[in-house]
């Protein structure tokens, strides 16, 4: 961006166009490599010039301790070291900002790259200082495995501290916004990974903050730095638009003013033109060629009072034709990080469309610098973290985010939503009883759900979108009322949730659900395999015994005992003996390989009444047990079952007369007594499967299909394979309710002419 300000007020002098938008306070020009460093006078009346009141004492032995800390230090362009620090205060300085500010900016890189220590710099500036020195200190030395590791542990570290002090932000992105103007300097294998860094955390944060002017330029040459073809291509386009309507944006100013003026109100007015990077992402997204836009220019009308930016309003409607859709009140509705201003669009003079924004001196201030624009200066109590608090909405988003921070397993999973949450603009829906929800764009009714409350996204079942029915999830606009639909019985959300959730907040809350009902229903299984080994043997079980055990099975609490049994990671009988030292553990005796299954078999069949409770009901695969089916030919209710325990993956489930069951002899531990506890309220397909031998004719696989469909079977999956010229054999995998439902199917498809034979699989 102060690449464009340069050439554009260059090419404007040259041209006699009007300005079309001030230089920002934050965009100053760079200093070329070895010029001369702002001395401790300038920085001194450079703070004087917004706070009469400055500690020039405390200005001045920064200033010192600073230089003589980094010492002959030099930069990758040859400057001295401390032309850095020094530069990151005087961006400072532009925005306004205390003296504790500028003096930790002196001093943000001495404990990270000098001998200074937090302590020393805690005795000499002050605990407040060392705090914001300290928030700013790399994690050098941490060993990750990734750089995206790094990467997100320090941004962890960071929003931490600014959730401390917001200072600590500042601080930080004026220093990337240096970093960013000096980037030329820095070895060729680094600068992409810094710009990418740059538009991936830092511009989105700036925006996210409010601090659009900073955004813009971080934006800019980080775009400058990964596409410069783009970027060229980009500015030649709006040098020669510039040249095409060197007189537009001054006609404009002029009737704007002249209208408002002749309805006596006063206003300031100035055009502007949007920036490269946010020209170029418009073509990219909208799949637009440059003359297709029609909004590169825009124009500011800045009021006094908010009566007058709707004053100005009614007189822009009444005067030319407004652009449908295109108008949006942030005043009434401020976006999160406390923007506030009107945008419509209106077909204007010379039938161009001229998008204006309307806001007043205020709102103005704080759509450039965000929270920078509050003032640090206020009459109060506390710290301008403590007063930001309660003035900026921004830190409602910071501490949601910074909430993340204890939901997320792992780093790479913090930095993922973390983005997410940066990246998207907003849409502003409702609920029933009127309260505001922002989302961002793109964001459907699952999100809406979680930003409610966790609770109404884990049990959401359905919604209504402006009174009708919809998906959950459904897109949803700016203005929607959004009723969500909920469900006492729905304890966790399907795990498929997380790929259509666009909020961090909601991914990470769907993650936790199902990390937490996998880990439920572990825990759940274990406990059964426990109290069917502790009746068998006939010991007394009770939770307060186990929790006097906890240290010899290393496991925290009585729920990890338990998870780890059906987990398979922990034997039922090693709690048992950690519980009563003295228990022997059964063993089966064994005859023989035919012998001791036939044996396991006998212990297989349905239980007798007296000893039921050392049975596991099974229901199906959406029961409370993690319980999955033999992946060859499945089971269905009235086969008689047995449970084979897999480490990691819960109870499978085959019938009795399958011969997989031979694989798992030599391993009596993983076997379980199981039975069928099926619900006739609530009807559930099983997964089952049978061989077809049909006759090579057209319209024989039909017939065998229509046959499946006409008997309520479903089909989940078909293979065929060419034994014979005259036969084709179907392996048939079917969902059905139970064993008669099974036989039926079968009974039916043999009556069939084409079908020479049919048998259930049992693999």
């Amino acid at each position: 961006m102060a690449y464009w300000r340069r050439n554009s007020r260059q090419m404007q002098a040259a041209t006699g166009q009007v300005a079309v938008a001030p230089a920002s306070p934050v965009a100053q020009k760079p200093k070329s490599p070895r010029s001369r460093m702002m001395r401790q006078y300038d920085l001194v009346e450079r703070v004087r010039t917004y706070n009469p009141d400055t500690n020039e004492d405390l200005l001045n032995r920064a200033y010192v301790y600073a230089m003589k800390a980094h010492g002959t230090q030099t930069r990758a362009s040859g400057d001295p070291y401390f032309s850095h620090p020094l530069e990151v205060a005087a961006i400072l300085t532009n925005l306004k900002l205390d003296d504790a500010t500028i003096v930790a900016a002196l001093l943000h890189d001495t404990i990270e790259d000098t001998e200074a220590t937090r302590a020393e710099i805690d005795n000499v500036f002050g605990h407040e200082i060392g705090a914001l020195v300290e928030g700013l200190t790399k994690l050098k030395r941490l060993e990750l495995v990734s750089r995206e590791a790094k990467q997100a542990e320090n941004l962890r570290k960071l929003l931490l501290a600014i959730a401390d002090d917001v200072r600590v932000l500042l601080i930080k992105l004026a220093d990337r916004l240096h970093n960013m103007r000096t980037l030329e300097f820095v070895p060729h294998a680094s600068r992409r990974r810094i710009a990418e860094e740059t538009l991936d955390i830092y511009a989105p944060l700036a925006g996210r903050m409010g601090m659009q002017e900073m955004r813009e330029e971080l934006e800019d040459l980080s775009f400058h730095t990964l596409d410069p073809e783009a970027y060229a291509v980009v500015m030649q386009r709006l040098d020669a638009l510039a040249e095409r309507n060197r007189n537009l944006v001054g006609e404009i100013e002029t009737q704007l003013s002249k209208n408002l003026q002749k309805n006596g109100i006063a206003a300031r007015v100035y055009g502007r033109r949007k920036q490269p990077f946010s020209i170029w992402t418009k073509m990219e997204r909208k799949s637009v060629g440059f003359e297709q836009l029609s909004d590169i220019y825009g124009f500011r009308i800045v009021m006094q009072d908010v009566e007058s930016c709707y004053r100005a309003l009614g007189v822009v409607h009444t005067t030319w034709p407004v652009v449908p859709g295109r108008f949006k009140d942030y005043i009434s509705t401020p976006k999160q990080n406390d923007y506030r201003s009107i945008h419509t669009t209106v077909i204007g003079p010379g039938n161009q469309r001229v998008e204006l924004q309307i806001r007043t001196e205020e709102m103005n201030q704080i759509a450039e610098f965000g929270i920078a624009a509050h003032a640090f200066y206020k009459e109060g109590t506390g710290s301008p973290t403590e007063r930001l608090k309660h003035e900026s909405n921004a830190f409602a988003w910071l501490r949601h985010t910074v909430g993340i921070l204890s939901e997320s397993a792992n780093p790479e999973e913090f930095l993922e939503h973390t983005k997410l949450e940066l990246f998207h603009d907003q849409v502003f829906c409702f609920t029933p009883k009127g309260k505001l929800i922002a989302l961002p764009r793109q964001a459907n009714v699952i999100d809406f759900a979680y930003a409610v409350h966790t609770d109404v996204g884990n049990s959401a079942v359905g919604c209504k979108i402006n009174g009708k029915f919809a998906p959950l999830s459904s897109e949803l606009q700016n203005g929607d009322e959004v009723e969500v639909l909920t469900s006492k019985a729905q304890q966790a959300p399907p795990s498929a949730w997380e790929s259509l959730a666009i909020t961090g907040k909601a991914r990470a809350a769907i993650r936790r659900a199902t990390r937490t009902a996998v880990r439920d229903q572990y825990a759940g299984l274990g406990r059964r395999i426990i109290d069917r080994l502790f009746a068998r043997a006939k010991i007394e079980y009770a939770d307060d015994k186990l929790k006097g055990a906890l240290p010899r099975l290393a496991r925290a609490s009585i729920e990890d005992v338990m998870a780890s049994v059906g987990r398979g990671e922990l034997k039922a009988s090693d709690v048992a003996r950690a519980m009563y030292p003295d228990y022997k553990e059964e063993r089966m005796v064994r005859y023989g390989a035919k012998k001791s299954l036939a044996v396991k078999l006998k212990l297989k069949s349905p239980p007798h009444p007296a000893r039921s409770t050392s049975v596991i009901p099974v229901r199906g695969i959406n029961s409370d047990l993690p319980v999955k089916f033999a992946p060859n030919g499945g089971a269905v209710p009235g086969d008689r079952i047995v449970g084979i325990v897999t480490p990691g993956e819960g109870i499978t489930i085959y019938p009795i007369q399958s011969p997989a069951l031979k694989d798992f002899e030599e391993e009596p531990e993983r076997w379980l007594d199981v039975r069928w506890d099926i619900d006739e309220t609530m009807p559930q397909r099983f997964p089952a499967r049978i061989l077809v031998h049909n006759v090579n004719e057209p319209g024989s696989l039909a017939q065998v299909a229509t046959v499946i469909a006409e008997h309520d079977g479903n089909i989940d999956n078909i293979s065929m394979s060419r034994r014979s010229p005259d036969f084709t054999e179907l392996t048939i995998d079917l969902e059905v309710y139970d064993l008669k439902h099974l036989s039926a199917i079968i009974a039916q498809l043999r009556a069939k002419a084409v079908v020479a034979k049919v048998e259930r699989v049992n693999g």
